[in-house]
C-alpha cells in the first residue's frame, strides 16, 4: 500500500489530468455546511495538486502507517471548503483513500455563544482602556452605550466623531486579538489528539459535529480504514497552537480581495458589520503572521507562490 500509493502520487505529479467533477462530491462533516464547486476552484486545485501530489508521496514513505495530514487553510471565502473536498475527490479517483475534516468544529463554544463571547471581549478590553488611559466619563460612557446598542463601536468612523472611541477601539481590538486564534477559542488540544489518533493507525476515531444550536453538537464514529490522507480544512489550520499537519497549505487572499468576494456572496446587498470587518482583519493578520510555516501558497488567482513573492504580494495590504 505504501510503496503501490507514493507510485501513483508521484505519476499523477508528472502526468495530472483532473478527472471531470461529478455535481456532487463528498464533503466536510460541518453540520449544514453547503459547498458550491466553481471552474474557479477546478482550475486553483488543478494548478495546485500536481505541487501537492509528490509531497504527499514523501510523507507517506516516512510513515509506520502511511497516513499523512494536509491542512487547507485561508481567510473568509477563499475556497478552503471547495479546495479541499476537490483534493478529496482527486485521490479517491486515485485510489487512495481520504477523508475531509472541518476545523469549524472545534471552537469551545458554538457559533452565537462565540460570537458573543468575542463582541463582550472587545468590548470589556475597550472600556477597561478608557478607564487606564484616563479618558472615561460618565459623558463618553453615555455615547458609547449609544454606540453599543446600534452596533457601531467598532466603526473607525465613529472615532474621528468622537476622539476617545479611537482609545475604545485600540485597546478593544487588543483585548481580542488574544482570543481570536487562541486555545481560549480553540480546543487544539482535541485537533491535536485526533490527528495524533489517525497518525498512529486508528481505524475509528470518534469526531465532534457543532451545529448553530445546543441541541446540533455531538460526536459521529468515522471509520478510516484504508484511509491514507486527512485533510483538515480550517482557517486556523496552520496555527502554531496544535500539532499533526504534515503539510499546512494557504490558499492567500488580500484584505481587499476577501471584502470583495463578501460583498458578492451578500446577495440583499448588506454589507459586513464595523465588528465583523474588524475580526476578519485581525483573522487576516493572524493568517499572514503564520504564513511562513505554509509549504503551499496558492493565490487568490491561482498562482504557487514562494513566501518572498507572498511577502511582496501582501506588502503595503496589511
Amino acid at each position: 500500500m505504501n510503496d503501490h500509493s507514493c507510485v501513483i502520487l508521484r505519476q499523477a505529479a508528472q502526468n495530472w489530468v483532473a478527472p471531470a467533477v461529478p455535481e456532487k462530491i463528498p464533503q466536510g462533516d460541518m453540520p449544514g455546511d453547503k459547498i458550491q464547486i466553481e471552474e474557479s476552484h477546478i482550475a486553483k486545485c488543478g494548478v495546485l495538486f500536481p505541487a501537492l501530489a509528490p509531497m504527499l508521496a514523501d510523507v507517506i514513505e516516512q510513515s509506520s502507517h502511511s497516513r499523512v495530514v494536509v491542512a487547507v487553510c485561508g481567510g473568509s471565502g477563499v475556497g478552503k471548503s471547495e479546495t479541499a473536498s476537490l483534493l478529496t475527490f482527486y485521490l479517491s479517483q486515485l485510489g487512495i483513500g481520504s477523508y475531509t475534516m472541518s476545523g469549524d468544529n472545534y471552537p469551545h463554544r458554538i457559533p452565537k455563544y462565540n460570537d458573543a463571547e468575542r463582541l463582550s471581549i472587545f468590548r470589556a478590553g475597550g472600556t477597561r482602556g478608557l478607564v487606564a488611559c484616563g479618558v472615561y466619563s460618565k459623558e463618553n460612557a453615555d455615547i458609547l452605550r449609544t454606540l453599543q446598542e446600534e452596533d457601531l463601536d467598532a466603526d473607525p468612523a465613529q472615532a474621528v466623531r468622537y476622539p476617545f472611541l479611537a482609545v475604545y477601539q485600540r485597546e478593544g481590538r487588543k483585548s481580542l486579538s488574544g482570543y481570536l486564534g487562541s486555545e481560549k477559542e480553540l480546543n487544539f488540544s482535541e485537533v491535536s489528539g485526533i490527528l495524533s489518533q489517525f497518525k498512529n493507525g486508528a481505524d475509528h476515531i470518534w469526531l465532534k459535529r457543532m451545529g448553530r444550536t445546543e441541541t446540533e453538537l455531538y460526536y459521529d464514529l468515522v471509520d478510516f480504514t484504508g484511509v491514507q490522507v486527512l485533510i483538515l480544512e480550517w482557517t486556523h489550520g496552520n496555527n502554531a497552537g496544535f500539532s499533526g499537519v504534515d503539510v499546512p497549505i494557504l490558499l492567500n487572499s488580500t484584505p481587499e480581495e476577501t471584502r470583495a468576494h463578501r460583498r458578492s456572496r451578500n446577495r440583499d446587498g448588506k454589507v459586513d458589520s464595523p465588528f465583523t470587518t474588524m475580526v476578519l482583519e485581525l483573522e487576516q493578520k493572524l493568517l499572514d503572521s503564520q504564513a511562513d510555516r505554509a509549504k503551499l501558497i496558492l493565490s487568490k488567482n491561482g498562482q504557487l507562490l514562494s513566501y518572498r513573492e507572498y511577502r511582496d504580494l501582501m506588502a503595503g495590504q496589511m
